[in-house]
């Protein structure tokens, strides 16, 4: 078929069309949550090229639209497309966990067995005695990969999970104490979807029941 005439066709118009414009709306909307999260970081040299290829992609998804006003599901499509942009955007971003994280942990027990617990993990612990409005308390900074803050995270609420804590963002880092990095690989499949935890949970279920 004449690539011209489909064009031409309902199928298009309101089929192949809407998909396009969506697809594109997520693409260069998932770019452009990256690339804030690469701006917030001060990278100067990933962050053009995302901006590049997201100017791009819209330029071509609102080039459709134009030429095609009449056509109500573009308009679907591409406030669809923006929103699922977004939702894959911040998943993206959070799977990537890109930065360091300082924390703040303010506790009144003895802070050596969480301290001793941070660094056998590897992460560089400040142990400060202070004194606060209800007596003495322990200060805690350690800071980490974005990545590692919720195995941290558990680790003081194990500690005491009464423990007052405070997570910060940071720019700059130069020099200190980090575990090995892990590779972005590691990030998006160490820890499956929900959906594929639920699936091995049950396929386990049904061998154990097959056993019996």
């Amino acid at each position: 078929m004449d690539i011209s005439a489909f064009m031409n066709t309902g199928i298009y118009t309101w089929v192949v069309l809407p998909l396009l414009i969506f697809l594109a709306r997520i693409c260069d909307q998932t770019i452009g949550t990256i690339r804030i999260m690469f701006i917030s970081r001060g990278d100067k040299f990933i962050s053009p090229i995302l901006g590049f290829f997201e100017v791009l992609i819209w330029i071509l998804a609102i080039r459709e639209i134009m030429y095609n006003l009449s056509n109500i599901l573009g308009y679907v499509a591409y406030a669809g497309g923006f929103a699922t942009g977004n939702l894959i955007g911040i998943y993206l971003e959070e799977k990537i966990a890109l930065g360091v994280r300082v924390i703040r942990i303010i506790t009144q027990r003895d802070a050596s067995t969480l301290a001793a617990s941070l660094i056998k993990k590897g992460y560089g612990v400040t142990n400060i005695p202070a004194k606060g409005s209800q007596g003495e308390v322990n200060v805690i900074f350690t800071m980490i990969h974005r990545y590692d803050l919720e195995e941290v995270i558990k680790l003081v609420e194990r500690f005491n999970p009464k423990a007052f804590y405070t997570i910060e963002s940071v720019i700059t880092v130069k020099e200190g104490m980090f575990p090995a990095k892990r590779s972005v690989f590691w990030r998006f499949f160490s820890k499956p979807p929900r959906f594929y935890r639920r699936l091995r949970i049950l396929k386990r279920q049904r061998i154990s029941r097959k056993g019996k």
